[in-house]
């Protein structure tokens, strides 16, 4: 049994087909949520988690935009957010829209003998809370019987042993904040790998420099997605 691992794709169509390029062959595909803003592309990221996600969660950027809210984003990535959604929300449909508010927040699933718990950040329920390898203690997973946990949401890959039970962060497809590369996971018979790749980020850049976003908008993420 393979298990593809998505978590914060952001849009970037570019990065996830790098991923799926490479991950041709997984049996069941996750997604831990944010398959929008930031991006070039949410509608083709969109449909693809719409159409091929077997299992997936509501990040805080789906929630901003399916509802209409506030995303919980901080520093200069707030602003980022802002207008990055102000334009997506002109070229989804209300069905797109409407996907995005179903989503649900938590998943617990049970393949053959293993058990995973799937949420976008804290696993006390918080969509938008940003937490470190370190700060995920015992405590804070004490009522969650299954003995795998996936999260994303820090754009920050790491694997670690909590008690009993494993915690994952695949990182972001789409907006690694540790590099420029599109970082996933793949679970095979009870192994997980922490993966990223080399993309055609420029490809990504200049779909963004040809969007209607404020040019310090366009500069800001290019830094982001060129950061080593």
């Amino acid at each position: 049994m393979k298990i593809l691992i998505l978590s914060d794709i952001h849009a970037n169509k570019a990065a996830l087909n790098k991923v799926l390029e490479t991950e041709k062959d997984y049996d069941k595909l996750f997604f831990l949520g944010d398959v929008v803003d930031y991006g070039p592309n949410p509608v083709e990221c969109l449909e693809f988690i719409r159409q091929n996600a077997d299992y997936y969660v509501r990040g805080n950027h789906d929630n901003a935009l399916g509802y209409g809210v506030e995303c919980g984003s901080m520093g200069t990535f707030r602003e980022f957010s802002v207008q990055t959604r102000k334009w997506h929300t002109t070229i989804l449909n209300e069905e797109q829209k409407d996907f995005l508010k179903q989503m649900p927040t938590e998943q617990y699933i049970s393949i053959d003998r293993y058990s995973f718990f799937l949420t976008h950040a804290s696993p006390k329920g918080n969509i938008s809370e940003y937490l470190n390898e370190d700060e995920i203690t015992e405590e804070m997973i004490s009522h969650i019987s299954e003995n795998i946990i996936l999260l994303g949401h820090t754009h920050v890959q790491f694997s670690k042993k909590v008690g009993d039970k494993l915690v994952v962060n695949p990182g972001s497809v789409g907006l690694a904040r540790d590099g420029g590369e599109a970082c996933y996971a793949v679970f095979t018979d009870g192994n997980f790998e922490l993966k990223r790749l080399p993309y055609d980020v420029e490809k990504t850049i200049a779909d963004l420099f040809a969007a209607p976003l404020p040019e310090h908008v366009k500069e800001g993420l290019k830094r982001v997605l060129l950061s080593s």
